[in-house]
């Protein structure tokens, strides 16, 4: 395998972390504001300054070529007053992620099935559910049938998770009510590597 395959890995693995981070951004800019988010945080690998490892493919895995770990998703986690709004919610993320494709701050879109966001009760601090991404609630699927699920409309549930203390403890605060932003996905550390050319 040519250097320059594993550069260009490594820049595709780079620039799809900072993508996840632009939509983190917008979504936030959307739900700040609703007066029930008190705060809003980015969490697991969007959050984190990368690392390299060995990935699963065949090509790299046998000859042990480490790249940087591929971000899949945005995980975000919002603190909420109440829960009777959550498909408001839902809207205003879809619809900041279109808005970030069509002005074309990415190259590729953000879907919102990308967005993973863990939902606390901001009184009690603790683990609600997950915001869902289906447009009615029950939707009929197979995830609709997990015990609890959209007994809150669009509150997701999975059946066996439990939050654990990784989630918060990585997390990265956005935005907090009564302050506002304190501070910018966009902005966080990337390794040296890192280069805008592809965004």
């Amino acid at each position: 395998m040519r250097h320059s395959e594993i550069r260009e890995q490594n820049q595709y693995l780079l620039n799809l972390q900072h993508r996840f981070r632009l939509a983190a951004d917008a979504v936030t800019d959307a739900w700040m504001t609703f007066s029930f988010v008190s705060a809003i945080a980015l969490t697991g690998s969007a959050a984190r300054l990368l690392w390299k490892e060995v990935p699963g493919f065949r090509e790299y895995r046998r000859r042990g070529i480490e790249v940087w770990h591929e971000c899949s998703d945005v995980d975000l986690v919002i603190w909420l007053d109440s829960f009777d709004q959550l498909d408001a919610l839902r809207r205003a993320e879809t619809s900041a992620l279109l808005k970030e494709f069509k002005v074309g701050t990415t190259v590729s879109g953000v879907a919102n099935h990308q967005v993973d966001t863990f939902l606390f009760d901001s009184t009690s601090q603790q683990y609600v559910g997950r915001l869902c991404h289906f447009n009615q609630c029950p939707k009929g699927k197979l995830d609709c049938r997990a015990p609890g699920c959209g007994v809150i409309p669009f509150n997701k549930q999975i059946e066996g998770f439990v939050p654990d203390d990784a989630l918060l403890a990585g997390a990265v605060m956005l935005y907090k009510r009564g302050i506002g932003r304190v501070g910018f996905a966009a902005e966080l550390p990337q390794p040296n590597e890192f280069s805008s050319s592809l965004i």
